[in-house]
């Protein structure tokens, strides 16, 4: 493994992210922050508790699970495709680094950044309502494995993109839509019965329930089918990411 080789991806990545602090890390505390003050003080004025939960501690964590997905997937794809924009993805295929090691640079740099997004949004949170974390183990669990996942997806989807246009496609018209109807600003059992069927083929809402159990104890579905999923989402991820490398899919373009 060659490990000089990872780091210096690692830091060259995430050293674009200080350089662009006020885009990575202050718009999307910005953003949350809105929700708190828009789904918080409006609707929590009307629907004050959910499952014993008062409603704006309620949300946090469907709030954190959103901009985790969100940013996961921008940092990686971005991160990808530039130098493939740029043409010096030539000099990391020529140099004597194997696709194990670019993908841990990348994905590793990406992950690194969302996850630390989510504690400062997770700080943040903690200013408008109380919070406890009842399992902080698995809360960590989800968060590194949520951000490792959708960071290898962006990924996925930063070798897909012939252009830049594209790099927004999956995550504004599939990923976004999917977080808000998978139970981040509710749960699915105040849905009617057709309907929390339907939510049930939404992969997100998985993700979001196991990361709210970790928090409240209580969940839309058993913790244990919702890391089972995230853990399948992450096989997957790989498998694509394999097969794009082992096809030189669009690496050179």
């Amino acid at each position: 493994m060659n490990w000089p080789a990872v780091r210096a991806i690692y830091l060259f990545e995430m050293a674009r992210a200080w350089r662009t602090l006020l885009q990575s890390l202050v718009a999307p505390v910005i953003s949350t922050s809105l929700y708190f003050v828009v789904f918080g003080a409006a609707i929590g004025s009307r629907l004050t508790v959910v499952e014993g939960v008062p409603y704006g501690a309620f949300i946090v964590p469907g709030l954190i699970m959103l901009s985790l997905l969100t940013q996961s997937i921008a940092n990686a794809s971005f991160g990808i495709y530039f130098p493939r924009f740029s043409g010096t993805i030539y000099e990391i295929l020529s140099a004597p680094i194997s696709p194990v090691e670019i993908v841990l640079g990348y994905v590793g740099a990406a992950a690194s950044k969302s996850i630390i997004l989510g504690l400062v949004i997770l700080a943040t949170a903690a200013l408008f309502v109380p919070l406890r974390i009842e399992h902080p183990l698995w809360m960590a669990l989800f968060l590194v494995l949520t951000a490792v996942t959708f960071s290898l997806f962006g990924f996925v989807i930063g070798l897909w993109a012939d252009g830049f246009e594209k790099l927004q496609l999956v995550p504004l018209l599939i990923v976004t839509p999917l977080t808000f109807l998978g139970g981040s600003f509710y749960s699915i059992d105040m849905l009617p019965p057709v309907w929390r069927a339907i939510s049930l083929l939404n992969p997100v809402v998985y993700l979001v329930s196991g990361f709210r159990w970790s928090f409240y104890g209580q969940g839309d579905v058993a913790v244990g089918v919702s890391l089972a999923m995230a853990a399948l989402f992450l096989v997957i991820c790989l498998g694509l990411v394999t097969w794009m490398f082992r096809t030189g899919y669009r690496l050179k373009t």
